[in-house]
């Protein structure tokens, strides 16, 4: 069950927190949206790579918290920079500023943290074995 909150808490968190980001800055750099989609469309698109992307996250945690020895600040700094990297790949190709990759990456640096933050508080901590009370 804790896994199961942990997915649903990082998809809240890496699904909300880009749009406080790309709120922001469509008022102040007018970004819009996709024009060849409908707005719903574009956004359960984004919902669904979320959800993945959620899953991916808590379960790799899971296996990694071992070797990683429960840093989650390591853990979302490795997933930072692979998603900054993807980012800027994005920006070097058609379709996609460079101002939507920096508000991406600036995103990014709040909701990896605090996914990991989270993962690591709800399936990180071991199972205490029970004293016997001698």
């Amino acid at each position: 069950m804790r896994y199961v909150i942990a997915i649903i808490a990082t998809i809240a968190i890496i699904y909300i927190v880009p749009f406080v980001f790309y709120g922001f800055s469509s008022i102040v750099w007018d970004l819009k949206p996709p024009d060849d989609v409908p707005a719903w469309q574009f956004l359960i698109s984004i919902l669904v790579s979320k959800i993945g992307t959620a899953i991916a996250f808590v379960l790799i945690y899971h296996y990694a918290k071992v070797g990683l020895g429960r840093k989650w600040l390591l853990y979302a700094l490795i997933w930072w920079l692979s998603f900054s990297m993807g980012e800027l790949g994005q920006a070097i190709g058609p379709n996609y500023a460079f101002k939507e990759a920096v508000i991406g990456i600036i995103s990014e640096l709040i909701y990896f943290p605090l996914s990991a933050l989270v993962t690591d508080r709800l399936i990180g901590a071991k199972k205490l074995a029970p004293t016997t009370g001698q």
